[in-house]
């Protein structure tokens, strides 16, 4: 009842101090993320690494929607950031370890199963059975102050360059728990990284303000109970493991909702000490939630009456099972992903992004939206 009450007075703050600024027009989206973010940084890395990419977003029937070809994202078109630059009049944001052009409008460091954590405690501690991507947050921030050498030649000079540019991270902390989870580790023990990761985010946001960065959006935990995959590996004959009302699993969609709250407590207390900053919680919890609970949403998305079923898939309870993966041979796509919630049962279709991005630019589940709501 407490943490209800002080988010109510913060929402009711949060809209005197943001509700009457005008939109900004931004010159470049700098982006931090996983495959949620990620518009081609992933293939490039895994073959650097060595990895087998059989199993990546290079094949079809990824990219069919939009781009009508793979396109390096994980999704049958365009993610959140597409949709956020196209808002803005900006080109797609090109993935930084797989483009060799200008970055003057922005570059995207996400790559596809990136961390919080550092990847050399997910292989120290035998979290995962193989040589991970050096990709986790610390690896992209480093990748960012690598390319700010080539964009601005003086403290002064990058404030002022970034003072126009919108700073994106994605939900990271996702791979993090999927990684002790499927290792085997309780939830309750992986509730106990929360903290960590949350604090590596807030120093990574802190890292962005001091070279300059006065607009940022920090995006929370995805209803991690609801996702096919997850569904899938726990999934049990006990009834009360699950939601009455969404058939989601309550333990993890509780870990997720633990993550939110203290990631929104951390961006209340930055927000405090740089008073001159926009920070923006971009909340996926909501609008999927909604989605499993109502699939036709007032206006123009109206999702499939199954919205745990997967779109890009075969077998299984929810379309989906771990031998026989979008994008492998024999496994086809759904003949309209738009009325889909998941597109391969980790990732979600460019519908629901869509949808997902509206929220965020426009409100509601944005605090406060990314540009001013809509009157």
């Amino acid at each position: 009842m407490e943490l209800s009450i002080y988010f109510l007075l913060f929402g009711v703050l949060s809209c005197y101090v943001y509700g009457e600024q005008s939109s900004q027009n931004f010159t470049s989206i700098f982006s931090f993320g996983d495959s949620y973010t990620d518009t081609g940084n992933f293939p490039t890395l895994a073959a650097a690494a060595g990895w087998p990419i059989s199993f990546t977003s290079i094949y079809p029937p990824y990219g069919e929607t939009f781009f009508h070809q793979p396109a390096g994202r994980w999704s049958d078109g365009r993610l959140i950031i597409d949709f956020i630059a196209e808002e803005y009049g900006l080109p797609y944001i090109p993935p930084y370890k797989a483009y060799t052009g200008s970055f003057n409008q922005g570059a995207n460091f996400a790559v596809g199963g990136a961390t919080a954590i550092n990847v050399e405690f997910f292989e120290k501690n035998g979290y995962v059975k193989f040589n991970m991507i050096r990709d986790s947050l610390d690896y992209q921030l480093a990748w960012f102050e690598e390319l700010k050498a080539t964009l601005c030649a003086s403290t002064e000079e990058c404030k002022e360059f970034f003072s126009t540019s919108l700073f994106t991270f994605g939900e990271f902390g996702a791979n993090d728990y999927s990684f002790m989870l499927e290792a085997g580790v309780s939830v309750n023990e992986v509730r106990t990284y929360v903290p960590q990761v949350v604090q590596l985010i807030s120093a990574a946001v802190e890292q962005v303000i001091s070279a300059g960065a006065v607009t940022l959006a920090v995006a929370g935990q995805l209803p991690t109970g609801c996702i096919p995959i997850i569904l899938t590996l726990f999934q049990n004959s006990n009834s009360d493991d699950y939601e009455a009302n969404t058939g989601c699993l309550k333990a993890y969609n509780n870990l997720a909702m633990y993550h939110n709250v203290l990631l929104r407590q951390e961006l209340m207390r930055l927000r405090s000490k740089y008073p001159h900053v926009k920070l923006s919680y971009t909340n996926y919890y909501d609008p999927i939630i909604n989605i499993v609970k109502s699939p036709c949403l007032p206006g123009k998305y109206c999702f499939i009456d199954k919205p745990l079923q997967v779109c890009c898939g075969k077998d299984g309870p929810y379309n989906y099972n771990l031998t026989e993966l979008c994008g492998m041979p024999g496994v086809d796509a759904c003949q309209t992903p738009s009325t889909y919630l998941h597109w391969d049962g980790v990732h979600l279709t460019e519908a629901a992004y869509h949808y997902i991005s509206d929220t965020w630019l426009h409100g509601p589940f944005a605090d406060p939206p990314i540009k001013a709501p809509r009157n």
